[in-house]
């Protein structure tokens, strides 16, 4: 390649030589440079642009109006190319000696790296195309990522452009990039069908700029609508029906576009119009149905609803006798009462407590036992009052006092460390995942460092006095205090960070006041847009079987809701309601979509996100325990419990049981919060066919199938109450015929009883919350 710069008399190639002894290297002079570099017979005289020129300088013949630079034009095309990722230059240790900070949130680091390091070949103004930075990109040279672009491309021409300007970097009195737009917003696509997704950037000036060509672009589920590799925001829609979200990223902005495949064939608009609406969540889930063209599940049989409410609400199976006066009731309104009366019953304490000791209560061996149990206990008794939440949640993050005395400092005893305590409260309480903001920017939100460090000194002046941790023995006592001074250094700058709001300034707080209560009064503020809203997609979750947000706890643009309005309205009502808990389930609970059947129909079977049906969820593991001795009519042993204890009652992971830990009890040494999952395991069908426990409580002396046995009770009487205990409904005639065949075989009477139960209790039906 022959420079343009060098004298025409010479007329020699260009080559660039790293520095070594003989050989010296140009150094930055901020103006043009002359130099010469000696190395294998070739020379480069002098009146050449030097390599390291000043930033701002302007090629001859560029356009001033439009100049190229490195914030606004090269760092965008970085991410765009995917050199910045985290399975590229952007990992942590970067590839092969050239790091990049992930998707661009660190532009000096960036700049530095490409500029500055390896000697100046990465950028080389005198001759731009024997840049390495183009030359890897253009495969010209062995590049781990392979070909990212064309030589001649726009993209090649932006970087060659830049470099040959003298990469400049955008000036800093430049307009401020504001907001990045997505148009459309929403797009209604047929299957395998493609539109052009257009991006724009708006700046602090009023101006705004096409960047389609410089964004990156994402879908949150390619089955449904892909991006199309190559093509500037095109989208294609996959074969399948549903809704996936487009995100379009540009200069550390997000937009988003959401997709929706409707089912193929119509819908008369009537059929939406006849279905009956309970209250405004009806109303809201037919409204997204329609949009889809998808038609809900017939309501669910009295039967059916009768035990998914008790197993929802409480978490235990209903008596035969209450099931049969159930069905006997002939009132429209008894499904209304049957909840009013379940959230009124002392097992609901118990039952969501137990929900968020997954996500609060810690290992004893770590925090010491006593304390453990107390935060049990607190949790126990705020259900038991049905405290309000806001004051739930007020009480935890502004705890003070003994660990011994007040269960709810116990959090801060498990997470003494502050940025640990700021991104668990972040993600319970706001639905916020702030861990990644901690060493990068979030890769799918718009959170960077300064969000994280800013939200986590909230709690820079939480002090702890007496025994700290010291496991696998923590059993002593320690005090949670408000210190009158103590701050938190940013991870990257290392300078004192003062507390900031998500989305908001930083504040200043006075050595009299806990900057924790400044952040619990903004947290449950009610222009709050967080924290009303991921407590109603959890509880929603919890009764449905799956979020309005999936999972509940990960609130972003890029993972929006399966039904944005039905989430606004579910945390409006309970935000009105005084962040009641009961009286949202109960909204949740009377609506018509929550007694839909679970069997899907054609115009549905494929839907698993909009409640065009109930979906099935095996029991959590300690209703399922709860629920066998129940039907046996046994009692449990639990370590460090009462007799008669049930299995939601346990206040520790400790408590040794191979049952509870075949079916998805958190390992007793994960730190909270811990995530269960739903999904049957080999293992768990394995238990409940061969397990020696569970065959010994069959085969007691005092268990129910004996008592039957030994009961002047005829085998229709044996075989309906046993469908009742099992799946809280009478046998149908198939069922009942076949079951009395079955007992029928033998003169052994208990055996065959026994046996019977054993085959109920190894049923989906049973296994599963319908």
């Amino acid at each position: 390649m022959i420079a343009s710069n060098v004298p025409a008399c010479l007329n020699l190639p260009l080559l660039y030589v790293p520095a070594s002894q003989d050989v010296p290297m140009p150094t930055r002079s901020g103006t043009a440079t002359a130099f010469s570099l000696l190395a294998a017979g070739l020379m480069i005289c002098t009146g050449g642009a030097s390599a390291f020129a000043e930033p701002n300088a302007q090629p001859a013949g560029s356009s001033a109006t439009k100049p190229v630079t490195f914030e606004s034009d090269v760092q965008p095309l970085l991410t765009r190319l995917g050199c910045n990722s985290g399975a590229c230059h952007g990992k942590s240790r970067g590839q092969n000696g050239f790091a990049l900070s992930l998707l661009g949130f660190d532009s000096d680091f960036d700049y530095a790296a490409l500029v500055g390091e390896a000697r100046g070949r990465r950028v080389f103004s005198a001759a731009p195309e024997s840049s390495l930075v183009l030359r890897k990109a253009a495969a010209q040279v062995p590049h781990g990522g392979g070909k990212r672009i064309e030589p001649g491309s726009p993209h090649f021409e932006t970087l060659r452009k830049w470099i040959e300007a003298g990469a400049p970097r955008t000036p800093a009195d430049a307009p401020q990039l504001v907001r990045v737009v997505a148009e459309p917003t929403t797009r209604s696509l047929a299957p395998k069908e493609t539109f052009s997704l257009h991006v724009f950037a708006e700046y602090s000036d009023g101006t705004r700029r096409n960047v389609t060509d410089a964004a990156a672009y994402q879908s949150n589920d390619r089955t449904i609508a892909a991006v199309v590799d190559g093509a500037d925001g095109a989208i294609q829609a996959g074969p399948v029906p549903g809704e996936a979200a487009i995100m379009a990223r540009y200069m550390n902005h997000i937009a988003v576009c959401n997709v929706t495949i409707p089912l193929p064939g119509s819908v008369p608009p009537s059929a939406y119009e006849q279905l009956p609406r309970n209250n405004e969540i009806d109303d809201l889930v037919w409204k997204k149905l329609k949009l889809l063209g998808v038609l809900p599940s017939p309501q669910a049989g009295d039967a059916t609803f009768h035990r998914r409410a008790f197993l929802r609400a409480i978490g235990r199976l209903p008596t035969p006798d209450e099931t049969r006066a159930f069905l006997a009731d002939s009132a429209a309104d008894k499904r209304q009462r049957l909840v009013d009366r379940l959230l009124e019953r002392p097992e609901y304490g118990d039952f969501w407590a137990n929900k968020w000791a997954d996500l609060l209560r810690p290992n004893p061996y770590r925090t010491g036992i006593k304390a453990v149990w107390n935060l049990d206990a607190w949790l126990r008794d705020a259900f038991r009052r049905n405290q309000p939440y806001d004051q739930f949640v007020r009480e935890l993050v502004t705890a003070r006092g003994s660990t011994w005395h007040n269960g709810a400092t116990v959090i801060f005893r498990d997470r003494p460390d502050t940025v640990e305590i700021g991104a668990s409260v972040s993600q319970l309480f706001l639905g916020v995942r702030l861990e990644c903001a901690k060493c990068h920017h979030h890769p799918f939100e718009v959170w960077s460092q300064d969000d994280f460090f800013g939200f986590a000194s909230f709690f820079s002046r939480v002090g702890h006095k007496g025994a700290g941790l010291s496991p696998p023995i923590s059993g002593g006592e320690e005090v949670i205090f408000t210190a009158a001074s103590g701050h938190l250094n940013h991870g990257r700058t290392g300078a004192a960070v003062s507390p900031k709001l998500l989305g908001g300034a930083p504040q200043t707080i006075g050595p009299e006041q806990d900057p924790r209560d400044v952040l619990a009064d903004w947290m449950t503020a009610s222009d709050n847009p967080y924290f009303s809203k991921v407590m109603a997609n959890r509880v929603w979750a919890e009764l449905m079987g799956v979020g309005l947000v999936d999972p509940v706890d990960d609130m972003r643009a890029t993972n929006p809701a399966s039904n944005e309005p039905l989430l606004d309205y579910l945390a409006r009502d309970f935000r009105e309601q005084g962040y009641d808990i009961k009286k949202l389930i109960r909204r949740i609970m009377t609506s018509y979509v929550f007694g839909l059947s679970s069997t899907p129909t054609d115009r549905n079977v494929a839907d698993v996100r909009n409640f065009s049906r109930y979906y099935r969820q095996r029991m959590r593991a300690e209703v399922l325990l709860d629920a066998v001795n129940d039907i046996l009519d046994v009692e449990e042993d639990f370590a460090a419990m009462p007799p008669g204890s049930r299995a939601t009652q346990v206040w520790t992971y400790r408590a040794s049981s191979f049952f509870l830990d075949t079916f998805g009890r958190p390992d007793p040494n994960q730190d909270p919060p811990c995530e269960r999952t739903s999904e049957s395991t080999t293992p768990q069908i394995l238990h409940l066919m061969n397990s020696p426990a569970l065959n010994e409580k069959l085969l007691k002396d005092t268990a129910r199938p004996a008592k039957l046995a030994v009961a002047n009770e005829s085998p229709e009487k044996i075989v309906e109450e046993a469908y009742l205990l099992v799946y809280s409904r009478p046998p149908r005639d198939d069922e009942k015929q076949g079951a009395l065949e079955f007992l029928g075989k033998t003169d052994q009477r208990r055996r065959a009883i026994e046996d019977l139960f054993w085959a109920l209790l190894n049923t989906p039906e049973f296994l599963f919350l319908d």
